[in-house]
Protein backbone atom coordinates (compact mmCIF):
# COMPACT_ATOMS: atom_id res chain seq x y z
CA UNK A 1 0.00 0.00 0.00
CA UNK A 2 2.95 2.24 0.77
CA UNK A 3 4.04 2.88 -2.78
CA UNK A 4 0.39 3.29 -4.10
CA UNK A 5 -0.12 5.94 -1.47
CA UNK A 6 3.31 7.23 -2.36
CA UNK A 7 1.91 7.72 -6.00
CA UNK A 8 -1.10 9.10 -4.96
CA UNK A 9 0.58 11.70 -3.15
CA UNK A 10 2.68 12.52 -6.16
CA UNK A 11 -0.14 12.96 -8.10
CA UNK A 12 -1.90 15.44 -6.09
CA UNK A 13 1.30 17.16 -5.74
CA UNK A 14 1.91 17.44 -9.53
CA UNK A 15 -1.66 18.45 -10.06
CA UNK A 16 -1.47 21.36 -7.48
CA UNK A 17 1.62 22.40 -8.77
CA UNK A 18 -0.07 22.64 -12.77
CA UNK A 19 -2.70 24.49 -10.88
CA UNK A 20 -0.94 27.17 -9.49
CA UNK A 21 1.24 28.04 -12.43
CA UNK A 22 -1.87 28.30 -14.40
CA UNK A 23 -3.14 31.61 -13.65
CA UNK A 24 0.93 32.52 -13.84
CA UNK A 25 1.45 31.28 -17.36
CA UNK A 26 -1.84 32.47 -19.09
CA UNK A 27 -0.83 35.98 -17.03
CA UNK A 28 2.32 36.42 -18.81
CA UNK A 29 1.30 35.47 -22.19
CA UNK A 30 -1.57 38.03 -21.80
CA UNK A 31 1.51 40.49 -20.70
CA UNK A 32 3.26 39.34 -23.74
CA UNK A 33 0.19 40.22 -25.46
CA UNK A 34 -0.64 43.42 -24.64
CA UNK A 35 3.40 44.28 -24.76
CA UNK A 36 3.36 43.57 -28.20
CA UNK A 37 0.14 45.82 -29.22
CA UNK A 38 1.76 48.49 -27.36
CA UNK A 39 4.38 47.98 -29.40
CA UNK A 40 2.66 47.80 -32.43
CA UNK A 41 0.72 50.94 -31.66
CA UNK A 42 3.77 52.82 -31.24
CA UNK A 43 4.82 52.27 -34.30
CA UNK A 44 1.49 53.19 -35.88
CA UNK A 45 2.35 56.57 -34.34
CA UNK A 46 5.49 56.59 -35.96
CA UNK A 47 3.42 55.47 -38.93
CA UNK A 48 1.16 58.01 -38.79
CA UNK A 49 3.83 60.49 -38.56
CA UNK A 50 5.63 59.95 -41.01
CA UNK A 51 2.74 60.11 -43.68
CA UNK A 52 1.73 63.29 -42.16
CA UNK A 53 5.36 64.75 -42.68
CA UNK A 54 7.00 63.53 -45.15
CA UNK A 55 5.40 65.46 -47.87
CA UNK A 56 6.31 68.62 -46.75
CA UNK A 57 10.24 67.80 -46.51
CA UNK A 58 12.27 68.68 -48.56
CA UNK A 59 15.87 67.64 -50.21
CA UNK A 60 18.30 70.82 -50.76
CA UNK A 61 20.88 70.79 -53.47
CA UNK A 62 23.59 73.26 -53.60
CA UNK A 63 26.10 74.51 -56.20
CA UNK A 64 28.55 77.55 -55.45
CA UNK A 65 31.02 78.78 -58.07
CA UNK A 66 34.34 79.76 -56.83
CA UNK A 67 37.60 80.28 -58.66
CA UNK A 68 40.93 78.28 -57.52
CA UNK A 69 44.87 79.30 -58.43
CA UNK A 70 46.05 76.99 -61.60
CA UNK A 71 48.71 74.87 -60.73
CA UNK A 72 52.14 75.83 -61.64
CA UNK A 73 53.67 72.77 -64.28
CA UNK A 74 55.96 71.07 -61.80
CA UNK A 75 58.02 69.65 -63.43
CA UNK A 76 59.19 72.56 -66.09
CA UNK A 77 58.04 73.81 -69.30
CA UNK A 78 60.56 71.34 -70.82
CA UNK A 79 58.65 68.25 -70.21
CA UNK A 80 55.16 70.10 -70.71
CA UNK A 81 56.80 70.36 -74.32
CA UNK A 82 57.81 66.70 -74.80
CA UNK A 83 54.32 65.55 -74.34
CA UNK A 84 52.08 68.50 -75.13
CA UNK A 85 53.89 70.42 -77.70
CA UNK A 86 54.95 73.87 -76.92
CA UNK A 87 53.33 75.57 -73.70
CA UNK A 88 51.09 78.42 -74.85
CA UNK A 89 52.63 82.15 -73.64
CA UNK A 90 52.32 83.05 -69.75
CA UNK A 91 50.79 85.90 -70.96
CA UNK A 92 47.45 83.76 -72.30
CA UNK A 93 47.95 81.56 -69.72
CA UNK A 94 45.04 81.61 -67.15
CA UNK A 95 46.21 82.10 -63.88
CA UNK A 96 42.44 80.70 -61.96
CA UNK A 97 40.28 78.31 -63.47
CA UNK A 98 36.15 78.34 -61.96
CA UNK A 99 35.42 75.37 -60.02
CA UNK A 100 31.21 74.07 -58.98
CA UNK A 101 31.53 73.24 -54.95
CA UNK A 102 28.60 71.22 -54.31
CA UNK A 103 26.34 70.18 -51.27
CA UNK A 104 22.91 69.21 -49.85
CA UNK A 105 20.91 68.92 -47.15
CA UNK A 106 16.68 69.46 -45.82
CA UNK A 107 14.24 71.62 -45.40
CA UNK A 108 10.78 71.84 -44.68
CA UNK A 109 7.84 73.54 -45.76
CA UNK A 110 6.25 76.18 -43.77
CA UNK A 111 3.47 77.55 -45.82
CA UNK A 112 1.76 76.64 -48.78
CA UNK A 113 3.19 79.10 -50.90
CA UNK A 114 6.45 77.60 -50.62
CA UNK A 115 8.44 79.51 -47.94
CA UNK A 116 10.57 76.43 -46.46
CA UNK A 117 12.73 76.60 -43.49
CA UNK A 118 16.56 75.50 -43.46
CA UNK A 119 19.95 75.98 -42.03
CA UNK A 120 22.04 78.92 -43.24
CA UNK A 121 25.11 76.12 -43.47
CA UNK A 122 23.05 74.29 -46.00
CA UNK A 123 22.16 77.49 -48.27
CA UNK A 124 24.94 79.93 -47.11
CA UNK A 125 25.99 81.83 -50.18
CA UNK A 126 25.24 79.20 -52.69
CA UNK A 127 24.75 80.68 -56.59
CA UNK A 128 22.00 78.28 -57.11
CA UNK A 129 19.55 76.22 -54.67
CA UNK A 130 17.80 73.29 -56.26
CA UNK A 131 13.97 71.75 -53.98
CA UNK A 132 12.90 68.39 -54.52
CA UNK A 133 10.05 67.26 -53.12
CA UNK A 134 8.90 64.13 -52.15
CA UNK A 135 6.89 63.96 -55.37
CA UNK A 136 9.66 64.07 -57.68
CA UNK A 137 9.02 67.45 -58.62
CA UNK A 138 12.13 70.00 -58.62
CA UNK A 139 12.07 73.48 -58.18
CA UNK A 140 14.85 76.54 -58.63
CA UNK A 141 14.64 78.51 -55.28
CA UNK A 142 15.10 81.89 -54.06
CA UNK A 143 17.00 83.06 -50.88
CA UNK A 144 14.54 85.53 -48.27
CA UNK A 145 17.15 85.54 -45.76
CA UNK A 146 19.66 84.20 -43.59
CA UNK A 147 21.04 84.32 -39.93
CA UNK A 148 24.60 83.06 -39.59
CA UNK A 149 24.39 83.53 -36.06
CA UNK A 150 21.29 81.01 -35.55
CA UNK A 151 21.99 79.23 -38.30
CA UNK A 152 18.46 79.47 -39.63
CA UNK A 153 17.59 80.45 -43.32
CA UNK A 154 14.59 80.89 -45.42
CA UNK A 155 14.16 79.77 -48.55
CA UNK A 156 10.86 80.11 -50.85
CA UNK A 157 9.89 78.39 -54.54
CA UNK A 158 7.57 79.56 -56.48
CA UNK A 159 4.71 77.20 -56.18
CA UNK A 160 1.16 77.11 -54.79
CA UNK A 161 -1.21 74.69 -52.91
CA UNK A 162 1.91 73.16 -51.15
CA UNK A 163 1.59 70.33 -48.00
CA UNK A 164 3.53 72.30 -45.26
CA UNK A 165 4.34 71.53 -41.37
CA UNK A 166 2.65 72.85 -38.25
CA UNK A 167 4.70 74.73 -35.83
CA UNK A 168 4.74 73.58 -32.71
CA UNK A 169 5.47 74.41 -28.77
CA UNK A 170 9.40 73.72 -27.94
CA UNK A 171 9.11 75.05 -24.51
CA UNK A 172 6.22 72.58 -23.92
CA UNK A 173 8.69 69.68 -24.63
CA UNK A 174 10.32 67.45 -21.87
CA UNK A 175 13.16 65.54 -21.26
CA UNK A 176 12.09 61.87 -22.25
CA UNK A 177 9.13 62.85 -24.89
CA UNK A 178 9.71 60.77 -28.10
CA UNK A 179 10.65 62.78 -31.21
CA UNK A 180 11.26 61.95 -34.73
CA UNK A 181 14.04 63.35 -37.03
CA UNK A 182 12.91 63.15 -40.69
CA UNK A 183 15.46 64.54 -43.29
CA UNK A 184 18.52 63.21 -46.10
CA UNK A 185 20.57 61.83 -44.82
CA UNK A 186 23.73 60.77 -46.92
CA UNK A 187 21.53 61.63 -49.59
CA UNK A 188 18.73 59.11 -48.74
CA UNK A 189 15.85 60.86 -49.75
CA UNK A 190 13.13 61.20 -46.45
CA UNK A 191 14.46 59.11 -43.86
CA UNK A 192 12.98 58.89 -40.69
CA UNK A 193 14.45 58.19 -37.31
CA UNK A 194 13.02 58.09 -33.43
CA UNK A 195 14.31 58.92 -30.05
CA UNK A 196 13.36 61.30 -27.51
CA UNK A 197 14.87 64.60 -25.87
CA UNK A 198 17.71 63.99 -24.09
CA UNK A 199 18.19 67.34 -22.72
CA UNK A 200 17.24 70.86 -23.28
CA UNK A 201 19.09 74.36 -23.12
CA UNK A 202 22.31 73.25 -24.90
CA UNK A 203 24.66 76.31 -24.64
CA UNK A 204 28.20 76.77 -25.28
CA UNK A 205 28.64 73.99 -27.79
CA UNK A 206 30.51 76.41 -29.32
CA UNK A 207 28.19 75.81 -33.12
CA UNK A 208 26.72 78.99 -33.16
CA UNK A 209 27.09 82.76 -31.61
CA UNK A 210 23.01 82.26 -30.19
CA UNK A 211 22.80 78.01 -28.61
CA UNK A 212 19.77 77.12 -26.82
CA UNK A 213 19.76 73.34 -28.33
CA UNK A 214 17.39 70.21 -28.11
CA UNK A 215 19.82 67.31 -27.53
CA UNK A 216 18.09 64.15 -28.81
CA UNK A 217 19.44 60.64 -29.43
CA UNK A 218 17.14 60.45 -32.94
CA UNK A 219 19.45 59.42 -35.54
CA UNK A 220 20.90 62.65 -37.07
CA UNK A 221 23.61 61.93 -39.84
CA UNK A 222 25.39 64.55 -42.59
CA UNK A 223 22.61 65.70 -44.82
CA UNK A 224 19.85 65.61 -41.92
CA UNK A 225 20.77 69.77 -41.37
CA UNK A 226 17.95 71.60 -41.42
CA UNK A 227 15.22 68.90 -41.77
CA UNK A 228 12.57 69.36 -39.02
CA UNK A 229 12.11 67.36 -35.55
CA UNK A 230 8.79 66.70 -34.87
CA UNK A 231 6.67 65.33 -31.75
CA UNK A 232 4.07 62.59 -31.89
CA UNK A 233 1.68 64.83 -33.33
CA UNK A 234 3.51 66.10 -36.55
CA UNK A 235 4.68 69.40 -35.48
CA UNK A 236 7.49 70.76 -35.91
CA UNK A 237 9.63 71.19 -32.52
CA UNK A 238 13.04 71.78 -34.05
CA UNK A 239 15.95 72.12 -36.88
CA UNK A 240 17.84 69.72 -37.13
CA UNK A 241 21.29 71.61 -37.06
CA UNK A 242 24.28 69.75 -36.04
CA UNK A 243 25.87 66.10 -34.16
CA UNK A 244 28.48 65.11 -31.86
CA UNK A 245 30.92 63.40 -33.41
CA UNK A 246 34.47 61.70 -33.49
CA UNK A 247 33.37 59.72 -36.43
CA UNK A 248 31.53 62.03 -38.65
CA UNK A 249 28.37 60.26 -38.24
CA UNK A 250 25.83 59.47 -35.78
CA UNK A 251 27.11 58.73 -32.47
CA UNK A 252 23.70 59.21 -30.15
CA UNK A 253 23.97 62.62 -29.50
CA UNK A 254 22.10 65.63 -31.98
CA UNK A 255 21.13 68.86 -31.84
CA UNK A 256 18.37 70.78 -32.81
CA UNK A 257 17.20 74.86 -32.71
CA UNK A 258 14.18 75.05 -30.72
CA UNK A 259 11.48 75.93 -33.29
CA UNK A 260 10.04 78.72 -30.90
CA UNK A 261 13.49 80.45 -31.48
CA UNK A 262 12.92 80.19 -35.42
CA UNK A 263 9.90 81.53 -35.58
CA UNK A 264 11.33 84.66 -33.88
CA UNK A 265 13.67 84.82 -36.79
CA UNK A 266 11.42 84.06 -39.32
CA UNK A 267 9.13 86.29 -38.59
CA UNK A 268 12.28 89.09 -39.12
CA UNK A 269 13.67 87.65 -41.77
CA UNK A 270 10.49 87.54 -43.96
CA UNK A 271 9.81 91.14 -42.60
CA UNK A 272 13.27 93.02 -43.07
CA UNK A 273 15.30 90.41 -44.63
CA UNK A 274 17.69 90.18 -41.90
CA UNK A 275 17.76 90.08 -38.14
CA UNK A 276 17.58 93.16 -35.88
CA UNK A 277 19.07 92.08 -32.54
CA UNK A 278 18.38 93.45 -29.27
CA UNK A 279 20.79 95.38 -27.01
CA UNK A 280 21.58 96.02 -23.26
CA UNK A 281 24.77 97.01 -22.98
CA UNK A 282 26.19 94.63 -20.45
CA UNK A 283 28.95 92.25 -20.09
CA UNK A 284 27.17 88.88 -18.06
CA UNK A 285 28.54 85.68 -15.68
CA UNK A 286 27.18 83.10 -14.24
CA UNK A 287 26.91 83.35 -10.75
CA UNK A 288 29.43 80.49 -9.40
CA UNK A 289 28.93 79.24 -5.77
CA UNK A 290 31.69 81.26 -4.21
CA UNK A 291 30.61 84.75 -6.07
CA UNK A 292 26.99 83.78 -5.00
CA UNK A 293 28.41 83.43 -1.36
CA UNK A 294 30.35 87.01 -1.92
CA UNK A 295 27.19 88.57 -3.06
CA UNK A 296 25.04 87.72 -0.16
CA UNK A 297 23.26 85.46 -2.03
CA UNK A 298 21.34 81.85 -0.50
CA UNK A 299 20.84 80.42 -4.12
CA UNK A 300 22.93 80.62 -6.85
CA UNK A 301 19.92 82.44 -8.88
CA UNK A 302 20.57 84.87 -11.29
CA UNK A 303 23.19 86.69 -13.31
CA UNK A 304 26.00 88.53 -12.16
CA UNK A 305 26.77 92.17 -14.37
CA UNK A 306 30.44 92.45 -14.30
CA UNK A 307 30.73 95.42 -17.09
CA UNK A 308 27.98 97.95 -18.18
CA UNK A 309 29.18 100.06 -21.74
CA UNK A 310 29.25 103.15 -21.63
CA UNK A 311 26.17 105.56 -23.11
CA UNK A 312 24.22 101.56 -23.14
CA UNK A 313 20.95 101.22 -22.52
CA UNK A 314 22.09 99.40 -19.21
CA UNK A 315 23.34 102.90 -18.12
CA UNK A 316 20.96 104.94 -19.19
CA UNK A 317 18.54 102.89 -16.89
CA UNK A 318 21.24 102.60 -14.29
CA UNK A 319 22.32 99.73 -13.91
CA UNK A 320 25.34 99.01 -11.89
CA UNK A 321 28.52 96.76 -12.14
CA UNK A 322 27.85 94.37 -9.43
CA UNK A 323 24.10 93.76 -9.70
CA UNK A 324 22.59 90.82 -10.26
CA UNK A 325 20.05 90.06 -12.36
CA UNK A 326 17.28 88.12 -10.94
CA UNK A 327 14.26 88.69 -13.34
CA UNK A 328 13.08 90.19 -16.52
CA UNK A 329 9.48 91.34 -16.93
CA UNK A 330 8.90 88.83 -14.15
CA UNK A 331 10.45 85.39 -15.45
CA UNK A 332 13.56 84.22 -13.43
CA UNK A 333 16.74 84.64 -14.98
CA UNK A 334 19.17 81.33 -15.40
CA UNK A 335 21.72 80.29 -17.32
CA UNK A 336 23.70 83.83 -19.42
CA UNK A 337 23.25 82.04 -22.57
CA UNK A 338 19.17 82.14 -21.96
CA UNK A 339 19.14 86.16 -20.47
CA UNK A 340 21.38 86.98 -24.08
CA UNK A 341 19.35 84.79 -25.96
CA UNK A 342 15.92 86.34 -24.75
CA UNK A 343 17.70 90.27 -24.97
CA UNK A 344 18.94 89.80 -28.54
CA UNK A 345 15.74 88.42 -29.36
CA UNK A 346 13.91 91.10 -28.10
CA UNK A 347 12.67 94.11 -30.73
CA UNK A 348 14.28 97.26 -30.37
CA UNK A 349 12.20 100.23 -28.68
CA UNK A 350 10.65 97.62 -26.23
CA UNK A 351 10.96 98.80 -22.23
CA UNK A 352 11.42 95.55 -19.95
CA UNK A 353 11.44 95.57 -16.23
CA UNK A 354 14.53 93.30 -14.69
CA UNK A 355 14.72 92.93 -10.88
CA UNK A 356 18.20 93.51 -9.84
CA UNK A 357 19.91 92.22 -6.19
CA UNK A 358 21.98 95.41 -5.45
CA UNK A 359 23.97 95.44 -1.92
CA UNK A 360 21.59 92.93 -0.27
CA UNK A 361 18.19 95.00 -1.93
CA UNK A 362 15.97 94.28 -4.31
CA UNK A 363 15.36 96.64 -7.00
CA UNK A 364 13.26 97.12 -10.14
CA UNK A 365 14.82 99.15 -13.21
CA UNK A 366 13.52 99.80 -16.62
CA UNK A 367 15.25 99.28 -19.27
CA UNK A 368 14.32 100.49 -23.18
CA UNK A 369 16.10 97.46 -25.45
CA UNK A 370 18.16 99.45 -28.30
CA UNK A 371 19.11 98.27 -31.68
CA UNK A 372 22.16 95.88 -31.67
CA UNK A 373 25.12 97.64 -34.38
CA UNK A 374 26.71 95.43 -36.54
CA UNK A 375 29.82 93.87 -35.74
CA UNK A 376 29.08 94.45 -32.18
CA UNK A 377 53.84 92.33 -21.73
CA UNK A 378 55.04 92.40 -18.54
CA UNK A 379 58.12 93.59 -17.55
CA UNK A 380 60.82 94.77 -14.37
CA UNK A 381 58.94 96.44 -11.69
CA UNK A 382 56.84 93.77 -10.55
CA UNK A 383 55.75 92.58 -7.00
CA UNK A 384 54.60 88.82 -6.64
CA UNK A 385 51.99 87.59 -4.24
CA UNK A 386 52.82 83.63 -3.84
CA UNK A 387 49.70 82.35 -2.43
CA UNK A 388 47.75 83.25 -5.53
CA UNK A 389 50.40 83.09 -8.14
CA UNK A 390 50.43 86.16 -9.39
CA UNK A 391 53.01 88.75 -10.24
CA UNK A 392 51.74 92.45 -10.59
CA UNK A 393 52.81 95.99 -11.99
CA UNK A 394 51.61 99.56 -11.72
CA UNK A 395 49.69 100.12 -15.32
CA UNK A 396 51.37 103.06 -16.54
CA UNK A 397 50.43 105.38 -19.73
CA UNK A 398 52.60 103.26 -22.18
CA UNK A 399 51.11 99.88 -20.88
CA UNK A 400 47.61 101.10 -21.28
CA UNK A 401 48.40 102.44 -24.60
CA UNK A 402 49.61 99.54 -25.72
CA UNK A 403 46.94 97.01 -24.27
CA UNK A 404 44.22 98.65 -25.03
CA UNK A 405 43.60 100.23 -21.52
CA UNK A 406 43.39 103.36 -22.34
CA UNK A 407 41.16 105.85 -19.17
CA UNK A 408 40.97 102.82 -16.82
CA UNK A 409 42.54 102.41 -13.21
CA UNK A 410 44.15 99.14 -12.21
CA UNK A 411 46.96 96.27 -11.49
CA UNK A 412 48.12 94.93 -14.58
CA UNK A 413 48.94 91.20 -14.17
CA UNK A 414 52.23 90.89 -14.65
CA UNK A 415 52.76 86.93 -14.32
CA UNK A 416 50.74 83.65 -13.71
CA UNK A 417 52.06 80.52 -11.98
CA UNK A 418 50.91 77.68 -13.74
CA UNK A 419 49.02 75.05 -11.67
CA UNK A 420 48.62 78.66 -9.54
CA UNK A 421 44.65 79.88 -7.58
CA UNK A 422 44.68 82.38 -10.26
CA UNK A 423 45.49 80.37 -13.05
CA UNK A 424 42.52 78.15 -12.07
CA UNK A 425 40.47 81.07 -11.48
CA UNK A 426 41.11 82.19 -15.39
CA UNK A 427 43.40 85.06 -14.68
CA UNK A 428 45.94 85.86 -17.66
CA UNK A 429 48.93 87.54 -18.03
CA UNK A 430 47.97 91.04 -19.70
CA UNK A 431 44.97 91.09 -18.00
CA UNK A 432 43.73 94.41 -15.62
CA UNK A 433 42.68 94.08 -12.27
CA UNK A 434 40.38 96.40 -11.26
CA UNK A 435 38.52 95.65 -7.45
CA UNK A 436 39.50 93.20 -5.05
CA UNK A 437 36.36 92.33 -2.71
CA UNK A 438 34.10 94.83 -3.82
CA UNK A 439 37.30 97.85 -3.54
CA UNK A 440 39.00 99.42 -6.50
CA UNK A 441 42.49 99.04 -6.82
CA UNK A 442 45.46 101.17 -8.23
CA UNK A 443 48.64 100.05 -7.14
CA UNK A 444 50.32 96.48 -6.64
CA UNK A 445 50.18 97.74 -3.05
CA UNK A 446 46.13 97.98 -2.62
CA UNK A 447 46.22 94.47 -3.94
CA UNK A 448 48.12 92.68 -1.63
CA UNK A 449 46.36 95.07 1.13
CA UNK A 450 43.21 93.82 -0.12
CA UNK A 451 44.10 90.14 -0.43
CA UNK A 452 45.87 90.67 3.19
CA UNK A 453 41.80 91.32 4.81
CA UNK A 454 40.96 88.76 3.36
CA UNK A 455 42.71 86.23 5.74
CA UNK A 456 43.48 83.28 4.17
CA UNK A 457 39.84 83.13 2.36
CA UNK A 458 38.72 83.72 -1.23
CA UNK A 459 38.95 86.80 -2.80
CA UNK A 460 36.80 87.69 -5.43
CA UNK A 461 38.41 90.04 -8.56
CA UNK A 462 37.36 92.01 -10.97
CA UNK A 463 38.90 91.24 -13.82
CA UNK A 464 39.39 92.99 -17.29
CA UNK A 465 40.45 90.84 -20.19
CA UNK A 466 40.43 92.49 -23.48
CA UNK A 467 37.29 93.88 -24.17
CA UNK A 468 35.67 91.99 -21.92
CA UNK A 469 35.31 92.25 -17.36
CA UNK A 470 34.68 89.43 -14.98
CA UNK A 471 34.19 88.84 -11.88
CA UNK A 472 36.57 85.75 -10.68
CA UNK A 473 36.80 83.95 -7.69
CA UNK A 474 40.24 82.73 -6.05
CA UNK A 475 41.35 80.45 -3.76
CA UNK A 476 44.54 81.03 -1.90
CA UNK A 477 47.06 78.43 -1.61
CA UNK A 478 47.73 76.65 2.44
Amino acid sequence: MQPRANIFRFGLLLLLSLALALPATVGSALAQKDAIESLKQTGQAFRAVARKVSPAVVFIKVEKESEVAMPEFPFGDELFRRFFGAPPAPEHQPKTRKRKARGQGSGFIISPDGLIMTNNHVVGDADKVTVRLLDGREFTADTIGTDPATDIALIKIDETDLPFLKLGNSDSLEVGDWVLAVGNPFGLSHTLTAGIVSAKGRSGIGLNDYENFIQTDAAINPGNSGGPLVNLDGQVVGINTAIFSRSGGYMGIGFAIPINMAKKIRDQLVKHGKVIRGRLGVYIQDLTPDLAESFGIDKRKGILIAQVIEDSPAEKAGLMRGDVILRIDGDPVGKVADFRNRIALTAPGTRVTLLVLRDGKKKKIKVTIEAMEGGEVAKAGTSSISSYGLSLQPLTPELADRLGYEGEKGVLVAGVEPGSPAEEAGIERGDLILEVNRVNVTTPAEVREALKKSRGAKAVMLVRHGETTRYLALHPNE
